[in-house]
């Protein structure tokens, strides 16, 4: 097995792991010995991501989860087979994510990229955090994205019912990573389990494929040659994930591995609280 074995030992999930900056986050820290589990929409297509990583990480130790993040249930499925499987748990990485340049609604009735983006992480983590606190010291890390600085939380329409713009709830979307990460680190101090989020980079992958408005198609033919590869937009997560440097960090925004200052309203206290109710409402679990 190359590389440092840094993270023998290590038990880490991460969310949408089949490919992108996932897939290559979830090779690199299996490379460093960590067993590692990837979720993917469905079985097949995460085994295969599991068996890739396993050849390109020389560790057999990784497993595949499906889930649909959009639906609270398979959340909910995920974070109760992940109990049942790992004993522990050393770093959660909330990676998964989506842009929609149109409005689809979820089995509950959601804002997609809402629910998947923000809701999906903010419940997992919740549903999760007993294992971490019994691992500790442990780590929650999210991937936010440079988006998150045009952001603004719009708490009279976060769903996006009264009007949709795919660029504005992505904004949105990211910006709630931040304040989620930050209130939870806020939340979490002297547990021993930190949260942090960053900024990958602007990524060569799939991302928003699933429903591109014509006009970021043409535009990303033309960028793609100026983009980070998935391996170089994983950095962070590893770096956050694994870095000795990281011990007791907690509650800053990163972006190339070096703390950056968030949009303004990520540290506003009352902002990031407002969040956080209207979040654990949303997916029915205690303030």
């Amino acid at each position: 097995m190359g590389g440092t074995l840094l993270m023998a030992g290590k038990v880490i999930l991460i969310t949408g792991g089949t490919g992108g900056i996932g897939k290559a986050t979830a090779i690199g820290l299996a490379t460093m010995g960590a067993r590692v589990g990837i979720t993917g929409r469905d079985l097949a297509r995460a085994d295969q991501a599991a068996a890739d990583i396993r050849a390109a990480s020389g560790n057999p130790a990784v497993d595949a989860f499906a889930a649909d993040m959009t639906s609270q249930a398979e959340v909910r499925r995920l974070a109760a087979t992940v109990i049942d499987i790992y004993p522990r748990l050393d770093v959660l990485i909330n990676n998964v994510g989506g842009f929609w340049a149109h409005r689809h609604a979820t089995a509950d009735g959601l804002e997609r990229t809402f629910a998947l983006n923000h809701l999906a992480p903010f419940l997992l983590t919740h549903l999760l955090l007993d294992r971490l606190k019994a691992s500790a010291p442990a780590r929650v890390v999210t991937v936010s994205s440079g988006a998150q600085s045009m952001g603004r939380i719009d708490f009279d329409d976060l769903q996006g019912a009264r009007s949709y713009s795919g660029q504005r709830a992505y904004n949105q979307s990211k910006l709630a990573n931040v304040m989620f990460s930050n209130e939870l680190a806020r939340r979490l101090d002297g547990t021993g389990v930190t949260a942090n989020s960053l900024h990958p980079g602007v990524v060569r992958s799939n991302f928003g494929a699933d429903d591109q408005a014509r006009w970021f198609a043409l535009m990303s033919r033309v960028i793609l040659p100026l983009l980070k590869t998935p391996a170089q937009g994983a950095q962070t997560s590893i770096y956050l994930a694994s870095s000795p440097d990281m011990n007791g960090v907690t509650g800053q925004f990163f972006a190339n591995r070096k703390p950056k200052t968030p949009n303004k309203v990520a540290h506003d206290a009352n902002m990031t609280g407002r969040l956080w109710q209207v979040s654990a409402d949303l997916v029915h679990v205690p303030y």
